[in-house]
């Protein structure tokens, strides 16, 4: 017994030293370049939990949206002003029939900004007059356009900016690609989040299972082997 658990500690530590795995990890961990959406509570930025073709905001609401580049949404980056929705829409009188929703657009930083891009220069906001029943996204087209979307609805470009790419993965300390077309997997997600391996090289789902793998059999057989001795 003392025999099969050396062996399995050495199949995990040959898994674990296989040349490259560390560094494809990081690199799949990096993040991916595209627009977060956020709405805001009256003092402070909250990651949305539906996106805007689906979100139907109330009348007086703050959406916020902001360009970075993001591992995932406890990682991602808010909007960097927020401005309260009587500032926003201050001017723009209620009407029967129609809502008001304050929009903040963050283009971000030149270091998130695909190859050969700038950002604008600051954010820029607006009040919507929309349809009581309108959603985020046609309180953003009204005061944003162009907006450029995928064949997956996901938002790709406000203002026009970026001028290509949607949703790509950025490896870590990387610089931006020098191609930033590529397009985003299906229901909206990051590229390289579906399939056996990520676009950025890294280790697949299966090697992790299997290290899983080797491990639970190892500490089985270490438990064995304490009982019988």
């Amino acid at each position: 017994m003392r025999r099969r658990l050396t062996a399995l500690l050495l199949a995990l530590g040959t898994v674990l030293a296989v040349p490259g795995v560390a560094g494809q990890a990081q690199a799949q961990a990096a993040g991916y370049r595209y627009w977060s959406f956020w709405q805001s509570g009256g003092t402070a930025w909250a990651y949305a939990t539906q996106g805007p073709a689906t979100a139907r905001p109330a009348d007086g609401s703050v959406d916020g949206y902001r360009f970075s580049v993001s591992a995932d949404s406890q990682d991602s980056a808010k909007p960097r002003t927020a401005p309260s929705f009587s500032q926003l829409c201050a001017d723009t009188p209620a009407k029967p029939g129609t809502k008001r929703v304050g929009v903040v657009i963050d283009f971000g930083t030149e270091a998130d900004a695909p190859s050969g891009e700038r950002p604008p220069s600051a954010p820029a906001s607006g009040c919507a007059a929309v349809p009581s029943d309108a959603t985020s996204a046609e309180a953003l087209a009204a005061v944003a356009k162009p907006l450029r979307y995928n064949s997956d609805a996901l938002l790709c470009a406000i203002s026009g900016y970026p001028r290509t790419g949607c949703g790509e993965q950025v490896s870590a300390g990387d610089p931006a690609p020098a191609e930033s077309g590529a397009s985003a997997p299906p229901a909206g997600k990051p590229s390289g989040a579906a399939g056996g391996e990520a676009a950025g090289g890294g280790p697949t789902l299966g090697l992790f299972a299997g290290i899983a793998a080797v491990l639970a059999l190892g500490g089985a057989a270490f438990w064995q082997s304490r009982r019988r001795g």
